[in-house]
């Protein structure tokens, strides 16, 4: 795990909690938001686990500037 990558993940996570949820949510969201991808694996070990990831459903859709953000984020190297 490198600073890169931490700094990364927290950038990440600031935006999910601005979208009101869990960096685990908003990454099955991102996924599940293109129409030709019908199913996302999780690996849970708990129901609770289970339970959180449903919790993505409540929120698919992404602002332009949210994704835009999310790519400036992934593509970033410091």
């Amino acid at each position: 795990m490198t600073e890169d990558v931490i700094c990364k993940v927290n950038d990440l996570n600031k935006i999910a909690g601005k979208r009101g949820q869990s960096l685990a949510q908003m990454a099955l969201a991102w996924v599940l938001r293109d129409g030709r991808v019908t199913s996302a694996l999780i690996g849970a070990s708990k129901v609770e686990q289970i339970e959180e990831n449903v919790q993505a459903l409540g929120n698919l859709e992404f602002a332009s500037e949210e994704l835009r953000s999310i790519d400036g984020i992934l593509k970033r190297s410091i």
